[in-house]
């Protein structure tokens, strides 16, 4: 389980996260949302210790980040290996082919052998509908391709928590739903996942919780059906700001 707990984060100019306890259960998908520049990928890079807020506490099962002490390199590796982050860019590397970008990491980080590594990348290449590209390189892939591949290298490494920041905003509305698909399929296996997005259809869908954020606080933190069926003022206008009915 994740606990987070007094989080607070400012920038020069910008309170990004204003004294923000969250808790986000095993098993389950929480889907983040809100308007831009609310908090929403500030909260999910600092759960994987990309950013460092000032203030508040990180409970990651057995391990407890104090943000107000420095992190030793020893406790950011530990909390990051429980944790995979897909990014808004894929960030693959373009001089390896896909099936070495998938196994880098459990090669060189878990110390598997190239034949399980390799084993596992055949698996989750298949899981995500991609089984024929291990031999083909990043610029030979669509957009919606490449995302996929950077889930698998993700999850190659076995992560308790499967951590999303936008995954489909640069992605055109088909190649979103390929990877929207594969998302959905994860939930419905219960990963344990995060997810920042502005796709309230998936949101709607797949989450079991809702956390909505605004100006660095989160003001709706609980069901998913809740939140879409009975949404209080300030998030039916959210709502009504971003639909074209």
């Amino acid at each position: 389980m994740i606990k987070l707990e007094h989080i607070d984060k400012k920038y020069a100019d910008h309170h990004a996260l204003k004294d923000v306890s969250l808790t986000f259960p095993e098993h389950e998908t929480t889907v983040i949302i809100g308007p831009s520049g609310s908090g929403k990928s500030t909260l999910l890079r600092a759960i994987n210790l990309l950013e460092k807020p000032e203030m508040g506490q990180l409970h990651f099962d057995d391990l407890t980040v104090d943000f107000s002490q420095p992190i030793s390199n020893k406790l950011r590796f530990a909390v990051r290996r429980k944790s995979g982050m897909v990014f808004q860019n894929w960030n693959l590397f373009p001089h390896l082919t896909v099936l070495e970008n998938i196994t880098e990491g459990p090669r060189v980080v878990l110390k598997q052998s190239k034949a399980a590594a390799n084993q596992r990348a055949e698996e989750l290449l298949a899981l995500v509908g991609l089984p024929d590209t291990g031999q083909r390189y990043p610029n030979q892939l669509s957009g919606g391709q490449q995302q996929r591949i950077s889930i698998c290298r993700a999850l190659a490494m076995n992560p308790e928590y499967l951590l999303l920041d936008e995954p489909t905003s640069a992605l055109d509305p088909e190649l979103e739903a390929q990877v929207l698909r594969v998302l959905k399929d994860l939930a419905q296996n219960k990963q344990s996942m995060i997810v920042v997005t502005h796709n309230m259809e998936f949101a709607e869908l797949v989450a079991d919780r809702i956390v909505f954020f605004e100006a660095g606080e989160a003001i709706y933190d609980g069901p998913s059906k809740t939140f879409f069926e009975h949404p209080s003022a300030r998030v039916q206008e959210f709502l009504n700001a971003i639909s074209l009915k």
